[in-house]
């Protein structure tokens, strides 16, 4: 059975693309808490230059990473909603995707042996 996807709708698509990303960017905070904690220790060993205060480096820190979920939720949300337009753009010139499926047959239950 062929099915071809002829539409998407641009602000679902948008919503699922926000949740998606903005979940997504949830299991990369404990990676840049973990960098951040070694960038900001190995800068503190490093004595040659003039290092901010390792309060501040690390406020700045959290303050990104809380914006983080955020940012990657509304970029989701933006270019899902241009993608799904730009999509259905093209298959008005060029058709959509197709899709190719096949029906699974029921399994066969034998009859039990007399």
């Amino acid at each position: 059975m062929q099915l071809k996807l002829k539409r998407i709708a641009p602000l679902q698509a948008g919503k699922m693309l926000a949740a998606f990303y903005g979940l997504l960017s949830l299991l990369i905070v404990p990676f840049m808490l973990l960098f951040m904690a070694m960038g900001s220790f190995a800068a503190r060993q490093h004595g040659g230059s003039p290092v901010p205060a390792l309060p501040l480096m690390f406020g700045m820190g959290i303050g990104f990473i809380v914006l983080l979920p955020f940012f990657y939720a509304a970029m989701g949300f933006v270019f899902g909603v241009l993608s799904a337009w730009v999509y259905n753009l093209l298959t008005k010139w060029i058709g959509g995707f197709e899709f190719e499926f096949e029906t699974k047959e029921p399994p066969v239950i034998s009859p039990p042996p007399p």
